[in-house]
């Protein structure tokens, strides 16, 4: 923590949210959960066109889910912004929001990743603005490295059997998973989505198409916890070859690629197979893409 004083562990309870600042950016928090969920088609994902491979959710309830996480998001970037320690301030607000999550889904865990990730992201912009540092995706990426790598770090080496997707993940596969990534800086989000979502709306793609593009890249690239725990090696092996062969015929910049990814949508449903964890690095990425000029 840059050399910082922790604050006791009553900090969290005070982190009082500003009227503009922190609430406008949770809005666009929760804009970009939106505009994800809405993005099809989606390979195994909820949208508002169907629930993909995930009978305990429909796109109403993902709605729920992403609106009682406003007030979360505006607190957790008011901590950012105040630059509050991880352990003090971060982690715990992430624990109040899993909660208030959980009660307006009744007990479904529709974004706690997204929770972990957006999160940080909110808080390290925040941090960002408030110092009046350069709005880029490096200066971003920076700040929350600078300012909760090391706490990050220590937090990817515990829990490692709290019965977590992700710590099963490990468990039987060896493999990292968002809490790692998070270590590392979010650099899917902040290496491979940001780049990929700007390039295809500077080649002229609209939203959805952007989005749709911007997924397969991420699961060309990420190994997904979702997947990992859903399908196995397997079903890793499925997502990167799927996503990695729709990208090489040309992706969303040609006529038929709506088709095609609506195919690989029933194919991975089909399969049960959902790259949940790629879905909230999109979200991510939308929310950033909104602040950074490159």
């Amino acid at each position: 923590m840059s050399g910082r004083a922790e604050p006791d562990a009553s900090a969290a309870t005070f982190v009082i949210p500003s009227i503009d600042r922190d609430a406008q950016l949770a809005q666009l928090a929760v804009d970009a959960l939106r505009e994800e969920l809405e993005a099809y088609p989606k390979p195994g994902l909820v949208s508002a066109v169907d629930s993909g491979a995930h009978d305990d959710m429909d796109f109403a309830l993902m709605c729920r889910s992403a609106e009682s996480l406003r007030l979360p998001f505006a607190q957790l970037a008011a901590a950012g912004r105040r630059g509050l320690s991880f352990d003090h301030a971060l982690k715990p607000l992430g624990i109040e929001a899993e909660r208030r999550m959980l009660a307006a889904t009744g007990g479904v865990n529709t974004h706690r990743g997204a929770i972990f990730c957006m999160g940080l992201v909110v808080a390290a912009l925040a941090h960002r603005m408030a110092i009046g540092g350069a709005l880029t995706r490096h200066g971003v990426q920076a700040t929350l490295t600078g300012n909760w790598g090391a706490a990050l770090a220590r937090h990817a080496t515990l829990g490692r059997d709290n019965g977590s997707h992700g710590a099963v993940v490990r468990q039987h596969t060896g493999l990292a998973g968002a809490r790692r990534e998070a270590a590392l800086g979010l650099p899917s989000v902040f290496e491979i989505g940001f780049p990929a979502y700007r390039r295809a709306l500077a080649d002229g793609l609209e939203a959805n198409a952007a989005a749709i593009e911007t997924l397969f890249v991420l699961m060309a690239s990420v190994d997904d916890t979702t997947v990992l725990y859903r399908g196995g090696i397997e079903g890793g092996r499925l997502v990167r070859e799927s996503a990695s062969a729709f990208l090489a015929s040309g992706g969303c910049r040609r006529p038929a690629w709506f088709e095609e990814a609506e195919q690989i949508h029933r194919r991975f449903t089909a399969r049960g197979i959902s790259a949940g964890g790629c879905a909230d690095l999109l979200a991510c990425t939308v929310l950033l893409s909104k602040h950074c000029s490159d």
